[in-house]
C-alpha cells in the first residue's frame, strides 16, 4: 500500500497549486478529486489536458493513480446517453493522467418510489457494461463505492461487479460510509477480496459523514482495517478522504499531513 490523500484536501487551490502543496509536504500520491478533475475538463480536449497535467505532476514527483469520477452523476437518469458520454470524457482524462482506479457511485436515486431493487441493479449494470466496454484493454478499473442505502454492502457490490464482468470493474471501500451503516469493516474487506481495488479512508462518530482523520473522535477500528487489508494482500492506495480536516490555514493542513504520515507508519507497525 501507498499513503495518499484525496486532492480535495486542497479544494481551494488550482490543480497545479494543489500538486505543489503535496510536493512541499512530501506526499507522492493522491486521489484526484472530482472538483479538480472538473476544473481540468474545462480547459479543453480531455486527452490532451490529461497529458499536460500528468507531465506537470510528474515534474513535481506527485502521482495520481486513483481518481473520483463525476461525484453527482446519476447513471440511470432518463438522459443517460449524455451521462455516459460525459463519463467517457472523464475516463479519457483519467487514463492520460495515469489513473488506474476510477471511483464511481452507483445510482439508487433515479427511479420511481418502490422500484424493486433488482430493477435498479439491472439498470446500473447496463450502464456500467457500456463504460467498461469503452475502457476495455486499458489499465483502468471503475471502482464502485459503498454508499448508504443502495449498494451499501459487499454482497450488493459483488453482485453488480460479477454481473458486469471483465477486468475493468472493482470495488472501493469507504470506511466512513460503512461506519454509518454499522457494518463490519474487516468482514467487508475479506468478502470483497481480490475485487477491492480502492479505498476512501475516513472516520466519523457514526451519525454523520464527518470525513475526519483516524484516531480522533471517530469510531472506526483502523488497526483492524489495515490488518484485514494485509490479509487480502491489498496493494492499492491507502487513500484518506478527509475534507473535514481542511477548514484551516494551509500551514495547519501541512502540519496535519505530518501527523498523517506518522499515523500511517503506526498503523503498519501495529497491524
Amino acid at each position: 500500500m501507498k499513503l495518499s490523500i484525496w486532492s480535495s484536501y486542497y479544494v481551494d487551490l488550482s490543480p497545479e497549486e494543489m500538486v505543489c502543496e503535496f510536493e512541499k509536504h512530501g506526499m507522492q500520491y493522491s486521489e484526484l478529486s472530482d472538483e479538480h478533475a472538473a476544473e481540468l475538463l474545462k480547459r479543453g480536449e480531455p486527452k490532451e489536458v490529461g497529458r499536460r497535467f500528468k507531465a506537470f505532476a510528474d515534474s513535481h514527483n506527485v502521482k495520481f493513480t486513483q481518481g473520483h469520477l463525476w461525484l453527482r452523476c446519476r447513471l440511470c437518469d432518463k438522459d443517460r446517453g449524455n451521462v455516459t458520454k460525459t463519463l467517457k470524457s472523464w475516463l479519457d482524462l483519467f487514463y492520460e493522467i495515469g489513473i488506474s482506479r476510477a471511483v464511481l457511485h452507483c445510482d439508487g436515486y433515479s427511479f420511481p418510489e418502490n422500484t424493486p431493487p433488482e430493477e435498479k441493479y439491472q439498470a446500473n449494470i447496463s450502464v456500467l457494461r457500456e463504460l467498461t466496454d469503452y475502457i476495455k484493454g486499458r489499465e483502468l478499473v471503475i471502482c464502485l463505492e459503498n454508499l448508504r442505502g443502495f449498494a451499501a454492502d459487499a454482497d450488493e457490490l459483488l453482485y453488480i461487479v460479477n454481473s458486469v464482468g471483465g477486468d475493468n470493474i472493482g470495488i472501493c471501500l469507504d470506511t466512513g460510509h460503512l461506519n454509518l451503516a454499522s457494518r463490519d469493516q474487516q468482514g467487508f474487506i475479506k468478502k470483497a477480496g481480490k475485487h477491492l481495488k480502492a479505498l476512501h479512508i475516513a472516520d466519523n462518530e457514526g451519525q454523520t459523514d464527518q470525513h475526519i482523520m483516524p484516531f480522533g473522535r471517530g469510531t472506526v477500528d483502523f488497526i483492524g482495517v489495515v490488518r484485514a487489508l494485509k490479509e487480502i494482500n491489498y496493494d492499492g492506495l491507502f487513500n484518506l478522504e478527509i475534507p473535514g480536516e481542511r477548514h484551516c490555514p494551509l500551514e495547519i493542513r501541512g502540519y496535519k499531513i505530518e501527523y498523517i504520515k506518522r499515523m500511517y507508519e503506526y498503523l503498519l507497525d501495529c497491524s
